[in-house]
């Protein structure tokens, strides 16, 4: 197969204009700490698309606020995160281009400092921190703190 880099892309009903994607880039920029996209991300996502790119996908968003990697991060666990997406996602489709979002859950490594702040990388919970919840109870090289297993109503209502 011979794909030009910037023939279209048919996947079952979405056509992509060119196979030019921007990866997903974890910018920690919802400085509110409410995981609501702002213009800034409006800013940085359709400059991609007006660039020409086939598909801008969104950073990881986390898909419960516990699920964040910084209270930073931004999230979609409400329909007031959906609605602060669509904007977005419109102007996106306007471009020309495809939208697309990474779900993400942080999981043990959740609840830290943003790369180039100072300080421990775990915000505590009077930081506007929250415990992280993990898979397995074990501990993270990163951190050197044990996290805990989470329940199942957590996983079980994560999942829905």
């Amino acid at each position: 197969m011979n794909a030009s880099l910037f023939e279209p892309l048919t996947l079952r009903e979405t056509t992509i204009p060119n196979r030019v994607m921007v990866s997903p880039m974890c910018q920690y920029s919802c400085d509110d700490r409410d995981g609501l996209a702002t213009d800034w991300h409006h800013v940085h996502l359709g400059s991609r698309a007006v660039g020409g790119a086939g598909v801008v996908i969104a950073e990881a968003t986390a898909v419960e606020p516990r699920g964040r990697i910084s209270p930073e991060d931004l999230g979609i666990w409400s329909q007031e995160h959906a609605d602060a997406l669509a904007p977005t996602a419109e102007f996106i489709r306007e471009q020309g281009s495809v939208p697309a979002i990474q779900l993400a859950h942080a999981g043990r490594k959740a609840s830290t400092r943003r790369p180039w702040e100072d300080g421990p990388r775990l915000v505590k919970q009077d930081e506007g921190g929250w415990t992280p919840r993990g898979p397995p109870t074990i501990r993270t090289p990163a951190t050197r703190r044990t996290r805990r297993r989470p329940s199942a109503w957590i996983v079980t209502t994560s999942t829905r």
